[in-house]
């Protein structure tokens, strides 16, 4: 067997014991009357090769969550194999920059991107307003990560992201509703700069810290990821739907590191001013709970 068919092999085998059980097939362009290809299992090992295309413009805004161990999003098969053999490397195409293999590794480059974060000057008007920036807290090995919206002033005065009240909630939703400790997961935001008077960040803004908030998740590689509001959510499924049709769902992603699977829910700072959205929420926080396989705390025997 070749050095490519091997690689090729090892990268399916690994999408395998990740859970991922198919993937689409590249899709041609087709008339409205022409239906596509079947999914391609990563179980079949005499699956053909997938030919180059395009991916489908409307995939990245009506994304369809996981149906039948699928990936949602309608990856393309050419991008799939293209990231088979890139999910172990840098992410913006510095393919020499192998992904940490030991935990002393891990927490080097990760300390090593706060340092390149916090000498970050992209977005002048954020720079002249911080007081710092807000990287990231918690378990660099940890299979969930939370990732938020921005820090706020609690944030932005004490360094670590989700402090303030909403903090609280954030915890006690770990503490009391999964049975957890917060230094068991992961907690960040999309961006690491506070927006002046705490306003939602702006698309350039997000687009600006991008490089940084995808070499982080790399980093960690987490298994699952929870995004708390429409800006987290949004952005890690590269969508415009809004909470309400992002909610309540599984989404498998495909990300650099492997498949991770994706569920949004409402920011703390929301159920703070709203809080009958918290029963939302919670379901929320049960569905991710199954998907982890576990149980909340006063279900647990």
């Amino acid at each position: 067997m070749g050095k490519i068919a091997r690689l090729l092999r090892g990268k399916l085998e690994d999408l395998i014991l990740a859970g991922v059980t198919a993937i689409p097939r590249a899709v041609s362009k087709l008339s409205s009357d022409q239906s596509s290809e079947g999914p391609v299992s990563l179980n079949d090992a005499a699956s053909p090769a997938v030919s180059t295309a395009a991916r489908s413009a409307s995939d990245t805004t009506e994304l369809k969550p996981k149906q039948e161990g699928r990936l949602a999003g309608g990856v393309s098969g050419a991008q799939v194999v293209s990231d088979l053999f890139s999910l172990s490397q840098h992410p913006t195409g510095d393919r020499t920059t192998p992904m940490p293999c030991t935990p002393g590794d891990r927490i080097k480059a990760l300390q090593q991107l706060a340092e390149r974060v916090a000498q970050c000057t992209r977005c002048r008007e954020l720079v002249m307003n911080r007081t710092q920036t807000v990287f990231g807290v918690g378990n660099p090995h940890s299979t969930l990560v939370f990732v938020g919206e921005a820090p706020g002033a609690d944030e932005d005065r004490q360094g670590f992201p989700f402090v303030g009240r909403a903090g609280q909630l954030l915890t006690d939703i770990i503490v009391k509703g999964m049975g957890m400790r917060r230094e068991d997961v992961y907690i960040c935001n999309v961006i690491k700069c506070r927006p002046p008077g705490n306003r939602t960040p702006q698309p350039s803004e997000v687009a600006a810290c991008a490089e940084y908030l995808d070499e982080q998740l790399r980093l960690i590689a987490p298994q699952f990821i929870c995004c708390l509001g429409s800006v987290a959510a949004q952005r890690i499924l590269d969508s415009k739907l809004p909470m309400s049709r992002l909610r309540g769902k599984v989404y498998e992603k495909l990300f650099h590191w492997g498949a991770a699977k994706v569920i949004c829910t409402f920011h703390p700072a929301y159920l703070l001013r709203n809080p009958e959205a918290k029963r939302d929420t919670w379901e929320d926080i049960k569905l991710l709970l199954r998907e982890m396989g576990r149980e909340p705390p006063s279900q647990k025997r």
